[in-house]
């Protein structure tokens, strides 16, 4: 009997913590979306004309949520192509000025044969510091990509 309650608390505990362990990671992982105002966008062309396209949205969830989606545009849209998206929080604060972005914390990075876009990828924790987000299509031949510098500086 004794062995049985020590089993049930050893059970329990695990059960607890792992419980919390679940909370904790869900919560710095946060799900994102492509969705909120815009604070970049910038397209690649082929040819003259425009075949994809990098957003970075910004909302005040989860202490500031910066998400990037690569879209395809023109001639591209609804044609699979191997299509990127990644997303990087900075150490820079913002009013810092710009320059290179020092990685604090980095997105998935979304790469697959897609036909309308990459992503949507984030990072959290971005209210005052700089992002970085970096997308590409392979079209013709040839991958175009586009970076964005660092924003929110």
């Amino acid at each position: 009997m004794h062995v049985l309650r020590r089993v049930l608390a050893v059970f329990a505990s695990v059960a607890l913590l792992a419980g919390v362990g679940l909370f904790t990671s869900s919560a710095a992982q946060a799900a994102t979306s492509c969705s909120g105002t815009i604070t970049y966008d910038r397209t690649v062309s082929h040819n003259g004309s425009a075949i994809g396209e990098l957003v970075i949205y910004h909302n005040s969830s989860n202490g500031g949520t910066n998400s990037a989606c690569f879209y395809h545009r023109g001639a591209s849209y609804g044609v699979s192509a191997t299509t990127s998206v990644e997303i990087h929080r900075c150490l820079q604060k913002s009013g810092t000025g710009g320059g290179g972005c020092t990685v604090d914390a980095t997105s998935r990075i979304d790469k697959g044969s897609y036909a309308c876009n990459a992503g949507s990828v984030g990072v959290t924790g971005t209210a005052n510091y700089c992002v970085y987000a970096y997308g590409y299509i392979n079209w013709a031949g040839h991958e175009y990509s586009v970076s964005s510098g660092t924003r929110g500086c």
